[in-house]
């Protein structure tokens, strides 16, 4: 048995040892003889992607520590594989670095095991400040688009995506085989892990033969290698190590290439489970007899000595082993915008040369820039597209993740795709430090502008419905504002921003309170307002809100004969701020004109304000011209009359 081998096989049974121990283990987790009065009263956590996972992790660390030339970054996919990055976290020591009562001697593995699965603030899945942990895993299907915005632009980085068979029936990892072909210079060497179930049943690719799955990855641009494993041995160990090293030579080489690890779901512990079937050890004696022969399988006492310190050829593989994380370089420091007033594709074109030409940055969008009338950047080295929103956000993600810059420029109906995996990034970034820079959207095209079928601002509503502070949803009154928003969020870390924006000509509006604006997310319109304490308070958040709000306050001041404020709204997380009466006034009726969905003001509004109305987008019953939707959400001089005078009469004015 080589030197590499021995390092791996004892990594890996240390590994997997640790899951076993955290799974079923509440005290003393290297004592063999498994009492009754050491097992947890209820057992709980997943098993089924334990091995293969853990497999993939040792070598791709061997790889590493052997290459230092070179960042070798593995990626876990399944969020259910937490267990396994805890093992390896601990064996490191980096699990200390973010709990120092999880050190790596007895009291630490002792204080891992029974913290397992909710203690410590970690949880039970994979967590972004340990190894392997850029992406969390809680977006299912992701990991591989997320490996590829990683490997971006990167000549001395490989990413080592593990991908469960499963995942690849998601749309999202389908389709990101393909979109390979839009980004050819990320290098990245996907491990599918091929253990033949999902959670509930057999996997669709795990049920293809050898053959069967390697044309499919061959009719996707992937020239597959399949490695079987089945128990661990020597020869398996050494057979797979030389095809990832040969695969990571190869992505430096520029080809695509994909390992398909051929495994038994569960091997060395309860084939076939996906959770430890093993919930009764308390109770059931027999359950206890089986975790103990399992346990002892791993001959732990070879690995660790009674202080629970690695020993022999485990203490050489921790010596051995290297788990990168990118290294950021410097910040850019672009030009600072400064709008002309010159519309929204000019603007907005130069917002993003600026910060193309300071480096580090992309521009990811679905075919979709000539439409938007962002023509002029189709061709430029710094933008990607391809026809599939889940794939470009995880570009971002993994561009991002990686200390650059970016932004996903779409259309605001096919923004709600991306869903799932921006609540997942945001659940990442809380637990994420030092802050990456932030994830941005451009969402223009919206549905007043576009066809029965293009209407949707969902996701926005959903997004504002979290209340995470570091989402931010500008609404620029004009195009001048929207090249700022862009500027400033581009510019922003931690936050997910999100630029609502129309692409079509549009009024300039004064530009005395803009940096106002851009400062506190909102500003009071004195051109347009009253002096005095208002009885209305007219807030317009978005392009064609605003200019509807300057059409109709003349009307209304006349008609009703009240003092009107009006105050716009340039990032509507500002309406959450505890500044709002300083803008809206402490008694004022309050009616809001947005882009989106009533609800997401309501939201951010209800019981703060003493009456409130909001107009805004509404579902048509049928196709309709433009000025007909307005007129049926009520986004008019006519509408917005009815609703003040509603308002009014209300408050008994």
């Amino acid at each position: 048995m080589t030197d590499l081998v021995r390092s791996a096989d004892a990594l890996w049974r240390a590994m997997t040892y640790i899951v076993v121990a955290q799974l079923h283990m509440d005290s003393n987790p290297l004592d063999a003889r498994v009492d009754v009065s050491d097992v947890k009263a209820q057992a709980s956590g997943h098993w089924g992607t334990v091995p293969g996972t853990a497999w993939a992790l040792v070598h791709v660390g061997l790889a590493a520590g052997y290459r230092p030339d070179i960042e070798i970054i593995p990626i876990i996919g399944a969020g259910h594989a937490g267990p396994v990055q805890r093992a390896l976290a601990w064996l490191t020591g980096d699990l200390a670095n973010v709990n120092p009562r999880l050190g790596r001697d007895a009291a630490g593995l002792a204080a891992l095991v029974a913290s397992f699965p909710d203690g410590d603030g970690l949880g039970s899945e994979v967590h972004p400040a340990l190894p392997a942990g850029a992406y969390m895993g809680g977006w299912l299907g992701g990991a591989l688009a997320f490996a590829q915005g990683m490997a971006l632009d990167s000549p001395n980085r490989v990413v080592v995506p593990i991908v469960g068979d499963g995942e690849c029936e998601t749309p999202t990892t389908a389709a990101s085989w393909l979109a390979q072909m839009a980004i050819p210079g990320a290098q990245v060497v996907p491990v599918v892990h091929l253990n033949g179930r999902r959670m509930g049943g057999p996997s669709l690719l795990g049920s293809m033969s050898d053959e069967q799955a390697s044309a499919y990855a061959r009719g996707l641009g992937w020239e597959p290698v399949v490695a079987h494993v089945e128990a661990g041995s020597p020869s398996e160990h050494s057979a797979f190590h030389r095809v990832l090293v040969e695969g990571i030579d190869a992505a430096l080489r520029g080809e695509h290439r994909v390992i398909l690890l051929r495994c038994v779901k569960g091997w060395s512990g309860p084939i076939g489970a996906h959770k430890t079937p093993l919930t009764d050890l308390k109770g059931n004696p027999r359950e206890r007899a089986q975790l103990r022969r399992w346990m002892s399988s791993y001959a732990s006492h070879e690995l660790f000595n009674k202080n629970a310190q690695p020993v022999g050829a485990l203490a050489s593989a921790l010596d051995e082993i290297r788990f990168s994380a990118p290294r950021p370089g410097p910040p850019p420091a672009p030009v600072a915008a400064s709008p002309e007033g010159r519309g929204f594709s000019t603007e907005v074109c130069r917002v993003l040369r600026a910060h193309a030409v300071a480096g580090d940055f992309k521009v990811f969008s679905p075919d979709e820039l000539e439409s938007n009338r962002l023509g002029n950047l189709v061709g430029e080295p710094w933008v990607h597209e391809a026809l599939a929103e889940e794939v470009l956000l995880g570009w971002l993600a993994g561009w991002t993740a990686s200390g650059r810059r970016g932004v996903l420029i779409s259309y605001e109906a096919f923004a709600p795709l991306m869903l799932a995996g921006l609540v997942g990034h945001l659940k990442q970034r809380r637990l994420t430090d030092p802050t990456p820079p932030s994830i941005n959207l451009l969402l223009t095209s919206y549905g007043w502008h576009n066809v029965y079928t293009h209407g949707d601002p969902a996701l926005v509503t959903a997004l504002l419905g979290i209340g995470d502070p570091a989402v931010h949803v500008f609404t620029p009154a004009d195009a001048n504002r929207t090249a700022l928003a862009l500027d400033d969020a581009l510019r922003s870390v931690g936050q997910l921003n999100v630029v609502i924006a129309g692409k079509h000509p549009a009024p300039l509006h004064p530009r005395d309170t803009i940096d106002h604006e851009r400062q506190h997310g909102l500003a009071v319109w004195d051109h347009l307002s009253d002096l005095g304490e208002p009885h209305l308070t007219i807030v317009c958040a978005g392009d064609i809100p605003a200019t509807a709000v300057r059409d109709a306050v003349g009307c209304i001041r006349d008609r009703y004969g009240c003092r009107v404020r009006v105050v716009n709204v340039h990032d509507l997380a500002a309406l959450a701020g505890p500044a709002l009466h300083r803008y809206v006034g402490e008694n004022a009726s309050v009616l809001v004109a947005t882009l989106g969905h009533p609800a997401a003001i309501w939201g951010l509004l209800r019981g703060r304000v003493p009456s409130l109305d909001v107009v805004g987008w509404r579902e048509p019953p049928h196709p309709m011209r433009q000025d007909e939707l307005a007129a049926h959400a009520g986004l008019d001089v006519a509408g917005m009359t009815r609703a003040a005078a509603a308002l009014l009469t209300r408050s008994g004015r």
